[in-house]
């Protein structure tokens, strides 16, 4: 199950940020990524990430190793190099060096690096395997056969904190009585840090696929050239619901918003004071959330950014269904994924010819999912104004009605009534709940957190353990995220290197 045992050195992975020459003592958070990028194979990046030593002698001071990396690394460039610069600079220049012998121990960089001795330290060589470090180096030898509680807490601090843990700290982790209780005390503060809930922090950019910003079209803060809704509602609302002591199944089912002006607070609405119906008055219409009835609303899914993207000027927005299956249950239509046929569906009210043999065995699925939807304003389109026949991105039970002469008279009789795993809803909210209640859910949000902090799906000798995470943010954790992911670092799969 496991691969041979490695000897991991506090000093390997660092060949990436720190090798610049900047000033700081641990490696920021591009660095690791992007040198495991390069060398996904290597020993090192089995572990994650170490300390700054394979590139420094003592921060700012440079190795042999990290001296022929910065003479190699974009040449030219003012220093300190920034972020991107260094990103992607870093393959070309540990390519340049690769076969050059840093410490002159008969081995190349390369090869130092595959077998994972330091290509800083000729006493350390290929030839005799990984030696025993100084007593100032301290090396960090992990158990890649079981669960490693020195790796899970570095760990911890880089998935969640976006740092590493400094040598003095690891060193006192090695003498704690009770080490779980230390991690589970190091993923409380972390989680609490912005890198991790912050704007721009790891959760704001888990909902990247599910909310499809595009800045062009953005309203508000930094608003486009033709500003129809803001995106950071959305952002703010997913963070809310997956911090803290909330329950996650308010991605679907929430009745309210969250603060702009602050986001650790909900409310019962953004309609702001100075919003008119009347277009000479509009205020601030075009920061608005305009499903403003607690009854209406179902999460995410009623937020404007989603109903002007998805629903646009579209009479039965199918785009709109197949995006929150997609999103929020996990399950992709066009890969014939989540199909439960409803029979008697397609009735392909809009005249799209659905109904044709080789269209209907999706459309079974997807027009009931999407009839509870057609309810919703987007931009607009079909007969009518804005304000005087309709208001946008908003709840509008008779909006099908305006498509007669795009879409033909059927479609004034698209019912709001639908289905979702086959179970039949009355409403978009009533399919929100049978959504955010069902198994398909829970795994959905399970599995972008694996898939964040573990780096792939599953594997079939993984499945057991993903299975009881998701199970038990339902039977154990009441759907609280920050619960689930206590259980998430206890696994054998976070937890083995």
């Amino acid at each position: 199950m496991f691969s041979p045992k490695f000897k991991f050195w506090a000093p390997l992975v660092a060949a990436t940020w720190v090798c610049l020459g900047t000033s700081s003592a641990m490696a920021r958070p591009p660095g690791p990524q992007a040198f495991c990028e390069v060398y996904p194979d290597t020993p090192v990046c089995a572990g994650g990430s170490t300390q700054c030593t394979t590139c420094h002698v003592q921060t700012p001071a440079l190795n042999v190793y990290g001296e022929q990396l910065a003479e190699a690394l974009a040449p030219g460039e003012p220093r300190p190099l920034s972020d991107s610069v260094f990103v992607e600079a870093l393959p070309e220049g540990l390519a340049q060096i690769e076969g050059l012998d840093a410490d002159g121990d008969g081995a190349t960089n390369l090869d130092e690096l595959m077998i994972g001795t330091s290509p800083s330290d000729a006493q350390d060589s290929p030839k005799d395997g990984p030696s025993e470090c100084s007593a100032a180096v301290i090396p960090i030898d992990y158990d890649v056969c079981a669960y490693d509680h020195a790796y899970v807490f570095k760990k911890v601090h880089l998935d969640f904190c976006g740092w590493s843990p400094s040598l003095d700290e690891m060193r006192a982790f090695e003498k704690v009585a009770d080490p779980d209780a230390a991690i589970e005390l190091a993923l409380d503060q972390c989680l609490d840090t912005e890198y991790w809930r912050g704007r721009d922090g790891v959760v704001w950019n888990m909902a990247n696929a599910k909310i499809a910003p595009i800045q062009a079209v953005k309203s508000g803060e930094g608003e486009g050239p033709i500003p129809l809704a803001d995106y950071l509602d959305d952002y703010n609302f997913f963070v809310y619901v997956n911090t803290d002591d909330r329950d996650v199944r308010d991605l679907l089912t929430g009745d309210y918003y969250v603060s702009r002006e602050d986001p650790s607070i909900g409310v019962p609405t953004t309609v702001y004071k100075s919003f008119k119906t009347d277009r000479r008055l509009l205020g601030d219409f075009e920061t608005a959330q305009l499903v403003t009835v607690p009854s209406q609303r179902a999460g995410m899914l009623t937020h404007r950014w989603f109903l002007m993207s998805m629903i646009m000027f579209t009479s039965v927005p199918r785009t709109a269904a197949a995006q929150a299956y997609r999103a929020y249950l996990g399950k992709d239509i066009s890969r014939l994924e989540g199909l439960v046929p409803i029979e008697g569906e397609p009735v392909d009210y809009d005249d799209k010819g659905v109904q044709a043999e080789e269209c209907a065995v999706c459309h079974s699925t997807l027009d009931p999912l999407t009839y509870p939807f057609s309810t919703y304003e987007g931009i607009g389109g079909g007969d009518g104004d804005f304000f005087d026949d309709f208001t946008p991105f908003s709840y509008s039970p008779g909006r099908v009605e305006r498509f007669v002469t795009v879409d033909g008279p059927g479609v004034a009789d698209t019912p709001e009534q639908g289905y979702i795993l086959g179970q039949p809803v009355e409403n978009l909210a009533e399919w929100a709940e049978v959504a955010a209640e069902s198994d398909e859910f829970l795994q959905k949000v399970t599995f972008d957190y694996w898939e964040l902090l573990i780096g792939e799906a599953p594997r079939a000798s993984e499945q057991e353990q993903y299975n009881q995470l998701w199970r038990d943010l339902r039977e154990k954790n009441d759907y609280r995220v920050e619960a689930m992911l206590h259980d998430l670092i206890k696994t054998e799969a976070y937890g083995v290197p």
